[in-house]
């Protein structure tokens, strides 16, 4: 068995315009400050990171990863969210994602889908010029509007967007397989990959990529009432990626899943820091132990009630309370009688 690596913080929740968030050397310092020893990194922010150099420099890369070690914090994985959202992008959200994008390809969504696939790309190429294996990302979407739909889907409606999410990305995925990076998916509401039957469908479609992987985060699974456990039994061998991130699910009768438009405190379901939540850290770690993960496991602060530098700094510690170093040995090799291929014979009275 692998021992988890960890403590490491998602930095896109904190980088910020103020010091110490608002410069690489800054930003890592103070992770390390907080306990952490590793960063993953939001790649669209040019606060603190150059995608573009980066996918093309193997020096800047270097300069990079050596600032954050001069701090004491390794980087962990780089993360495309945004970019990989915008590889597939319903009409109804062109406007709302826009702004994930650069300004140069605002109001054209062909041009913006192009931007977004070379990112991604960049970021690949990036990770491999660090030498991390795992990269973090969205899928995007273009069923997701009629997830829940009146009147209903017309047939083959599904099965069309799932194919063309396919060959958007299968071509990203062949890159991918060139630099050795997996691509790990966030499954995640508002994606077309959202579970594990919808991961299940896409990977069918890119020919069950060895490079389609998942980023798992039991909280979006909690405000699905998901069995997140059972999920990790079902697809260990596909999960790369972990954020650790608590969450809550309280219907009334009032509300449930879908929250009645509500702002997050006043949802059914929301984000919680670490400890607040209904997750159940000590089963996802035991059975991420059990089944060899030795990832980092990533703290994504998202909570509607607590400060987010409370929630880091407890964040850090947490984590490394939840980590199982895992064993060596079996816990009964003291009785081990040292039997050999004739005693076993003799016992199960075998010629």
């Amino acid at each position: 068995m692998k021992t988890m690596k960890g403590a490491a913080l998602f930095l896109a929740q904190f980088a910020g315009d103020e010091a110490p968030f608002n410069s690489w050397n800054d930003i890592t310092a103070w992770a390390a400050e907080c306990g952490y020893e590793g960063v993953q990194v939001p790649s669209w922010d040019k606060r603190l990171f150059d995608l573009d150099k980066a996918a093309t420099s193997k020096t800047y890369c270097d300069e990079f990863t050596g600032q954050a070690a001069a701090n004491g914090i390794q980087v962990t994985e780089l993360s495309s969210h945004l970019q990989g959202q915008l590889v597939a992008v319903h009409p109804a959200y062109d406007a709302a994602f826009d702004g994930f994008a650069d300004p140069s390809v605002h109001g054209d969504p062909k041009a913006r889908q192009a931007w977004a696939i070379q990112q991604v790309k960049n970021a690949i190429s990036a990770s491999a010029h660090m030498g991390i294996g795992q990269h973090a990302t969205f899928s995007g979407a273009l069923a997701w509007p009629y997830v829940y739909p009146w009147p209903q889907r017309p047939e083959g409606l599904v099965e069309r967007a799932f194919d063309e999410l396919a060959s958007r990305w299968l071509p990203i995925l062949n890159h991918a397989e060139d630099q050795g990076v997996d691509i790990c998916y966030e499954i995640h509401p508002g994606e077309d990959l959202h579970d594990g039957v919808t991961f299940e469908m896409f990977l069918e479609r890119v020919n069950n990529h060895a490079r389609c992987n998942m980023l798992y985060d039991p909280s979006h699974y909690v405000l699905q009432a998901l069995d997140y456990l059972a999920h990790i039994d079902i697809y260990h061998e596909r999960i790369k990626l972990f954020h650790v991130k608590d969450a809550e699910l309280n219907p009334t009768g009032r509300q449930g899943v879908y929250g009645g438009y509500q702002s997050w405190i006043d949802r059914a379901g929301r984000f919680r820091s670490l400890g607040d939540g209904q997750v159940d850290f000590r089963s996802i770690f035991s059975k991420l132990a059990q089944y060899d993960f030795d990832g980092w496991g990533v703290v994504e602060w998202e909570c509607a009630i607590k400060h987010p530098e409370d929630g880091a700094r407890e964040g850090a510690q947490f984590v490394k309370d939840q980590i199982i170093r895992v064993t060596e040995r079996a816990f009964d090799d003291f009785a081990d009688s040292g039997a050999d291929d004739a005693t076993n014979n003799k016992m199960l009275g075998l010629s």
